[in-house]
């Protein structure tokens, strides 16, 4: 590599080196280390509690975690260490580090009496300071992508649950996060409901969106993925380009978690 290259490479979006997290004296997460950079799509797959979900919940400092070290876009997230000591972040600088990445979860968790736009601009009003007319104009470009826009005046209770889904999409995207996290966000919907979601989805990824996905729809994360990262009892097992793992697992663990999957 020449020193032009080593000047211009660009450092990683998100850097997990180390990861370990425990619920009492229960390890979930045993030492993950991962890397992506803007851009890319990542999709963690694996047997239910192998880890995939809290993985995401640390990155966003929904859990806390007792060691290892998470880098967002060069900042460290959740925790510094001074001399050898793990120090938390003081809660501002944790809201600021939560601000860089939005998360979609398997519930929709929108606001029953707020309707769709009011669901999307709350953020926009509260935390991003943006003025109504501008909170507005950003809510109605982000349901609009998510093809809901003719409907910004319905309550949740009127909307069907991918189109939940989709209202609770764009309210995580109309922030501006430099990361989307999806959990499962089509694990609660009817089958019907479920291509609907993984269409915008695989949208957004087109646009260059920078993701990282936990999914049990194995097609979808073969065909939207750079990388596919299968996660077994708290540990990274392997991980590659997609092609690669579902086509050639190394591990005895893996083409039996793949055995019953077609494509």
């Amino acid at each position: 590599m020449t020193q032009t290259q080593i000047a211009t490479a660009a450092p990683a979006l998100l850097s997990i080196e180390g990861l370990h997290k425990s619920y009492g004296a229960v390890e979930v997460l045993k030492g993950v280390d991962l890397t992506m950079n803007k851009g890319n799509v990542v999709t963690l797959i694996g047997s239910s509690g192998s880890g995939k979900t809290t993985l995401l919940r640390c990155v966003n400092l929904l859990e806390e975690f007792q060691g290892g070290r998470i880098r967002l876009e060069g900042q460290d997230i959740g925790y510094n260490e001074i001399n050898g000591k793990r120090i938390r972040h003081p809660e501002k600088v944790i809201a600021q580090h939560r601000s860089m990445t939005g998360m979609a979860f398997q519930q929709f968790n929108l606001f029953p009496h707020l309707t769709a736009l009011q669901n999307v601009t709350l953020g926009l009003l509260k935390v991003k300071k943006l003025s109504k007319d501008q909170a507005i104009a950003l809510a109605e470009k982000w349901l609009e992508r998510v093809g809901l826009l003719e409907r910004r005046n319905h309550y949740p209770g009127q909307l069907s649950g991918g189109q939940q889904q989709r209202v609770a999409i764009a309210r995580a995207i109309a922030m501006n996060p430099s990361l989307m996290l999806f959990d499962e966000v089509t694990s609660a919907l009817d089958p019907e409901l479920v291509g609907e979601v993984l269409s915008v989805i695989k949208g957004l990824a087109e646009e260059g969106m920078t993701m990282l996905l936990v999914t049990h729809e194995m097609r979808f994360a073969y065909e939207v993925s750079d990388q596919i990262v299968f996660m077994n009892q708290g540990r990274i097992e392997e991980q590659g380009p997609p092609k690669t793992l579902f086509e050639q697992p190394k591990s005895a663990r893996l083409a039996e978690f793949l055995k019953n999957i077609r494509f």
